[in-house]
């Protein structure tokens, strides 16, 4: 196998090797000098005997803002790479519209899932704990948790459903794709787009994360409002591959989620064979903990959406089709304010995960690796210990650390699969958490 890199470093600044940086930008990069075509996109005669190939994210007709493309420079185009397809077992992958089972309506919790311990790919360790939407309108999501403990081998993957969404929660996760490599590890996600080819290997041992596949619009940057231009996910921390490529005559395995079902060929050659690309269509990695958070400095606790890394915007302004949000550490600092998040009910659903740390809302019994599902109109918040801890605490200045929860939250009700309904690992007394906190209410007392 010949894995290159590029011939020059990346550019300079705060990239790291192997990166470029900025969100959605237009980026260029050549693995061997000269293969990328200066002023034009596709030339009669490729360098290197390359082929032209682009991989469009949009319709060729959104506005400019929102279109999505990439020209890649390969060896062989896809259309070569291609076999005849046999639909294989998906195993517990499961895609919207879903409706296995009834569940009561209820909040739900889990466990973390043990890492298994037979030798298993990342394509084999996807469980889906909720679907929402439909896939085939391009409306909605999944959420899964993904196990692993082996590297895929001779094995490359593509996505013609959704977008997705990775956050390792457990261990390194090595992302070699079309366009360059890509290393996560916990406290670090990725987002690989629709179409876009990856292996998945594990450098370090066995792996545990969350998933999220976006079947909507493209992730992106939320607007600010009055914020201005700067903290949240600030653009520059976002990191695009170099270009690499692999130039492998052996047998490799095609396989492409499409349609809900999983279907496989058999190559003769590896398709990670793109030499250089350049577009704003492509995968890319942000480090969670350079999120700069805001909120209140005198009192009440602001929305959960300040806390918003990305979105999948819908066609209704201002409604997510996904939102992903986090709650890093930070200062916490309102006077005369209960701190923790505030009981309400909620339009959005939202899966939640803690990847480190804990959670300043259920402090106890949510634990690394565990989730979560408070589904649409339905009522939560703080458990009976955060309740009174909070109420009843000396309001200095107080720093969450060393803590990294996430939201999926989508605008569509959640439906939970057969399999995490009979999962040994729910709490099937967390619904009933809120039974527990005391009545306080003494008319004759303001």
């Amino acid at each position: 196998m010949t894995i290159v890199q590029p011939m020059t470093p990346a550019r300079s600044g705060t990239a790291e090797p192997g990166y470029m940086t900025g969100f959605g930008n237009q980026f260029e990069t050549e693995a061997l000098p000269g293969a990328l075509p200066i002023g034009r996109n596709s030339p009669q005669k490729c360098a290197y005997g390359l082929y032209a190939e682009q991989l469009s994210g949009s319709p060729f007709t959104a506005p400019r803002a929102s279109n999505e493309r990439s020209w890649l420079y390969r060896i062989r185009p896809t259309v070569a790479h291609w076999g005849r397809f046999e639909r294989i077992d998906a195993g517990l992958w499961r895609t919207a519209p879903c409706a296995e089972v009834e569940m009561p309506i209820q909040p739900l919790r889990w466990n973390p899932l043990p890492i298994p311990a037979e030798g298993i790919t990342l394509l084999q360790g996807i469980r889906t704990i909720t679907t929402a939407g439909d896939a085939a309108t391009q409306s909605g999501m999944a959420a899964h948790i993904y196990l692993a403990t082996r590297s895929m081998v001779d094995e490359v993957f593509y996505n013609a459903d959704a977008e997705m969404l990775f956050v390792p929660q457990q261990g390194a996760l090595r992302l070699a794709t079309e366009f360059g490599v890509i290393d996560i590890a916990p406290g670090e996600i990725a987002v690989i787009p629709r179409g876009v080819k990856f292996r998945a290997e594990l450098p370090a041992g066995p792996v545990r994360g969350y998933l999220c596949e976006n079947y909507g619009g493209a992730l992106t940057l939320p607007e600010r409002g009055p914020i201005g231009a700067n903290c949240l996910a600030n653009p520059r921390d976002f990191l695009t591959p170099v270009a690499a490529y692999e130039d492998r005559e052996a047998p490799t395995r095609m396989l492409v989620k499409w349609g809900g079902s999983l279907w496989a060929a058999e190559l003769a050659a590896s398709p990670l064979d793109v030499v250089a690309w350049h577009g704003n269509y492509a995968p890319y990695k942000y480090d969670l903990r350079r999120y700069s958070p805001v909120g209140p400095l005198l009192f009440d606790h602001a929305d959960p959406s300040i806390f918003t890394v990305l979105t999948s915007p819908s066609e209704t302004p201002g409604t997510a089709n996904i939102d992903f949000v986090i709650f890093p550490d930070r200062w916490m600092v309102a006077e005369n304010t209960f701190r923790p998040p505030w009981y309400h009910m909620n339009i959005m659903s939202e899966f939640m995960g803690l990847i480190y740390g804990q959670y300043d809302a259920k402090p106890q019994g949510f634990t690394p690796g565990g989730f979560s599902l408070h589904n649409c109109m339905l009522p939560h918040g703080p458990d009976m210990d955060a309740f009174e801890g909070a109420s009843n605490a000396d309001l200095k200045p107080h720093k969450l650390s060393g803590t990294m929860a996430f939201m999926f939250e989508t605008r569509f009700p959640q439906r939970v699969t057969r399999y995490a309904a009979e999962l040994p690992e729910r709490q099937a007394e967390y619904g009933a958490y809120g039974a527990k906190l005391r009545k306080h209410f003494d008319p004759s007392r303001p």
